[in-house]
């Protein structure tokens, strides 16, 4: 299984603050079927909560919800953004890439966190997201 399938990602958006950031990858999440519509606002609500914590490596947030906000199925969704954003993350700001993700259990999200860490300890990644011009380029990066 990719981790992340190339017609789940966009590039080039431009979103004027996190939020737009958030839902414009939770649109993608509802468009794929892997989440229902409630869930995009449960993701801009779980970090109006908790806070910046999504950004949890330099330029990369990761936000998601609760299972039981509207996931269907266990995915991925990612935004390269045109122009990055302050999410208030003062180690990890500005955020160039949006990795949204859903999961209908516990014990999947926990292994889809695995994943995703797995993902983000390569080498210059986020030199190589900043350098992505396609929705391949960003493929590539999670699913080689």
């Amino acid at each position: 299984m990719e981790l992340l399938p190339v017609n789940q990602i966009r590039v080039n958006v431009d979103a004027p603050d996190w939020q737009a950031a958030v839902r414009a990858t939770g649109r993608i999440l509802v468009e794929n079927g892997l989440a229902e519509e409630p869930y995009i606002e449960a993701m801009v609500e779980m970090v109006k909560e908790l806070g910046p914590y999504i950004v949890m490596t330099p330029g990369i947030a990761i936000p998601h919800a609760r299972p039981e906000e509207g996931a269907i199925k266990v995915g991925f969704a990612a935004t390269k953004l045109t122009h990055p954003l302050e999410f208030g993350n003062k180690d990890n700001d500005p955020v160039y890439l949006v990795l949204g993700f859903c999961s209908p259990s516990a014990q999947a999200h926990i292994e889809l966190l695995a994943k995703i860490a797995e993902a983000l300890e390569k080498e210059n990644l986020l030199e190589l997201i900043k350098a992505a011009k396609t929705p391949e380029d960003i493929a590539a990066l999670f699913n080689g």
